[in-house]
């Protein structure tokens, strides 16, 4: 691992573990020895870091110089834990760790008297019904919705039948007990709501309907306000697909 890379883990590692993050417990993230782990200490502090703390005893990040720094009121930041924490609860595993690297990286471009604020929120979110964990698919559909790319799935309706679709992801929606995906349906030639839990054999195709995610996202909400049935796009050539 180059240098530069493992300086930046470093410290992603020190403003996301528990402080103070003693030597073995870094070496332990980078794969490295206790002794690299010293001599990249006094790298980051040679390039501005400030970093409390001694071998045997820990380190402390108390100013990251990779961050600019953040100004937020006290009530600011209550809704900043709150929303991130509630991502943790309700996201997939790549969501929910986004939301603590996001969080990690947030306080530690807070002044002092604000990280406190942040560490010790007032507001706290908690589920006693969570709804079901995300399926690994979930991410896929994501990554399909900012590719604009069509997906291939397996669905089960709410009459038990299984049917095979290719999807226009546009869109994915948290509800309180449920994960939904608001597409377009080639199959059914119009919009639709597929619930995330309901999909399985779910692949990327290799045809995309870029540039059209945003107008037709706006077009299905239209739909919906009006409850109106959308005429169906015109069918993707292979001029338009990207390879």
């Amino acid at each position: 691992m180059a240098k530069s890379d493992r300086l930046f883990r470093m410290l992603t590692a020190l403003r996301m573990l528990p402080q103070p993050v003693t030597a073995a417990r870094l070496a332990q993230e980078l794969a490295v020895s206790d002794r690299t782990i010293y001599r990249d200490i006094d790298s980051l502090r040679a390039g501005g870091a400030l970093i409390d703390g001694e071998a045997g005893v820990g380190y402390t990040l108390t100013e990251d110089p990779a961050l600019p720094p953040q100004m937020f009121t006290r009530l600011e930041v209550e809704a900043l834990v709150l929303g991130l924490a509630e991502v943790q609860l309700a996201g997939d595993v790549a969501l929910a760790r986004a939301a603590e690297m996001a969080m990690a990286k947030i306080t530690a471009t807070l002044p002092e008297r604000v990280q406190r604020h942040a560490i010790h929120a007032v507001s706290q979110t908690y589920r006693f019904e969570r709804r079901p964990p995300a399926p690994a698919h979930l991410a896929l559909i994501r990554e399909a919705c900012w590719d604009e790319r069509m997906v291939d799935i397996t669905y089960l309706d709410t009459n038990q039948d299984r049917t095979k679709r290719r999807i226009w992801p546009l869109s994915v929606v948290f509800l309180d007990r449920s994960l939904m995906v608001l597409a377009y349906c080639t199959l059914r030639q119009g919009f639709r709501k597929f619930h995330v839990n309901r999909m399985s054999e779910v692949a990327l195709s290799d045809a995309y309907f870029r540039p059209r995610r945003v107008p037709l996202l706006r077009e299905f909400l239209i739909e919906m306000r009006a409850n109106r049935p959308y005429r169906a796009p015109k069918p993707v050539s292979d001029d338009d697909k990207i390879t």
